[in-house]
């Protein structure tokens, strides 16, 4: 078992074993947040945390020892709690107001500055939102030439990719609920873990 507080990048899911160049077996285990382990070929996802019911986290998989609890605490916020009912930080997601933009997240943990989680493409001073276009339009451009005439012409889609950031800095990076990277030391786990909880 992985400790939680360190943890840089996890997953939630029931894959322990995933398939490899040398393992084409999938090996299943209880729902929990995951950590990447190992290399190309002996890669295990290890569990740091097990989800349990009504959005809880716990330290083992008999789910006995409580890591923290999601709440509801209004239409689009959730507070976590720790084991102790004392509380950690709050996960609210913010509505966009338009029908075809999907909507952002906050994270609020006391002490900290709200750490803001939106598409990465829309994320950044000017300059950076310059250069992301830029690079959108090359990447598209390039798609679109490597695969004409492609068989079926379907195209795997692309999970949605958050950036989140404390002011200028980026504390964390998701794509979807499949892949969590954090970049800020300070940034409390119990909190990235609770929005995948309630972003699933």
């Amino acid at each position: 078992m992985s400790s939680w507080e360190s943890v840089r990048e996890f997953t939630v899911g029931s894959v322990e074993l995933p398939a490899t160049p040398k393992r084409k077996k999938i090996g299943w285990g209880p729902k929990a947040i995951r950590v990447p382990q190992g290399g190309k070929f002996d890669r295990v996802l290890a569990a740091c945390a097990y989800v349990g019911p009504e959005h809880s986290l716990y330290l083992d998989a008999e789910l006995t020892q409580l890591l923290c609890s999601v709440v509801p605490s209004g239409e689009n916020s959730w507070s976590v709690h720790d084991a102790g009912a004392s509380a950690v930080g709050t996960i609210t997601r913010i509505p966009s107001g338009r029908p075809l933009l999907r909507p952002n997240w906050r994270i609020e943990q006391p002490g900290q500055v709200d750490v803001i989680g939106r598409t990465e493409w829309l994320s950044g001073d000017a300059k950076q939102l310059a250069e992301k276009a830029a690079g959108r339009l090359f990447t598209g451009v390039l798609d679109a030439l490597t695969s004409f005439g492609a068989e079926g012409g379907d195209q795997p889609t692309k999970e949605r990719v958050l950036e989140w950031r404390a002011g200028d800095d980026v504390v964390m990076l998701s794509e979807a609920t499949k892949s969590i990277t954090i970049k800020a030391a300070w940034l409390d786990r119990r909190l990235a873990f609770a929005y995948t909880l309630v972003a699933e």
